[in-house]
């Protein structure tokens, strides 16, 4: 089941794109059974670890936002994804509809509906936004399978540097080392917050312990200092946060137990 968030007047909806589950010590490389066993409130009942693909639907103060989208129509790591048009429709938007596209990355996973396979804009009537270090690393210093997705809409993209606003209630907070312009996204309205990591982390268990290393970062060590700084912003602080790839893109927040912090849903 996927989860929906109201932030004062704006809502954000999960939108799954595809859904798989692993062998933890599959899904982060060096990791033991014995580690997992303390972490094992994260595993499934069968011992797997969840792993989405999609993105984030927000709507309020006149937009209709999309916060990544997903895999598209193909398979990676055993998950096939396609599903992303039909769960949105089942929130009631169609593809016509929305207003603007943000992307925390431009990893394939996040970008995979960015253009229908004819080469039109999947979203016709939407700006697509990234931040600009992401744009140089992907579509100018190594141009692959990203660039190869995003080229034919490359004209409606907007760019923007470091921490900043880019929609009413809509701000974009500067996390780099996943990529360079890797950014987590806010939503806030009043005195209420939540964010979308993005792939800052890919599963809880980085929220919970500092030293579990994330997937496929360009500067690990940047991502490490990143998500420890995150990690002590969120430890206590009642925001629910939820990331592109956590177990039915559910929200969840980061609570302090015992010297130990602790992830809850």
């Amino acid at each position: 089941m996927v989860e929906s968030v109201d932030v004062g007047e704006m809502r954000i909806d999960a939108v799954m794109d595809g859904f798989g589950g692993f062998d933890p010590t599959r899904a982060f490389r060096g990791s033991t059974p014995e580690q997992w066993e303390i972490h094992k409130d994260l595993l499934d009942e069968d011992g797997k670890l969840g792993f989405s693909m999609g993105g984030f639907l927000i709507r309020g103060r006149g937009h209709t936002t999309l916060v990544d989208l997903g895999l598209g129509p193909k398979t990676f790591l055993g998950i096939t994804g396609g599903s992303f048009l039909d769960e949105l429709a089942g929130l009631g938007v169609s593809a016509a509809e929305v207003t603007d596209v943000i992307f925390t990355h431009l990893h394939f996973d996040h970008v995979g509906w960015a253009a229908t396979e004819g080469g039109e804009a999947t979203f016709p009537n939407a700006t697509y936004r990234c931040a600009a270090p992401d744009w140089k690393h992907f579509m100018v210093e190594h141009r692959g399978e990203e660039a190869d997705l995003i080229g034919p809409v490359a004209a409606r993209f907007e760019l923007w540097d470091g921490s900043r606003s880019l929609l009413p209630g809509i701000d974009s907070l500067a996390a780099p080392g996943h990529t360079p312009g890797s950014a987590v996204v806010v939503v806030s309205s009043g005195s209420e917050r939540a964010m979308m990591l993005g792939d800052v982390v890919h599963c809880p268990v980085e929220l919970v312990d500092d030293e579990w290393a994330s997937m496929f970062d360009v500067d690990p060590e940047l991502a490490l200092r990143t998500r420890t700084a995150l990690n002590r912003e969120l430890e206590g602080s009642d925001i629910p946060v939820a990331a592109a790839h956590f177990p039915g893109l559910r929200f969840g927040r980061l609570l302090p137990a015992q010297g130990k912090r602790r992830w809850v849903v």
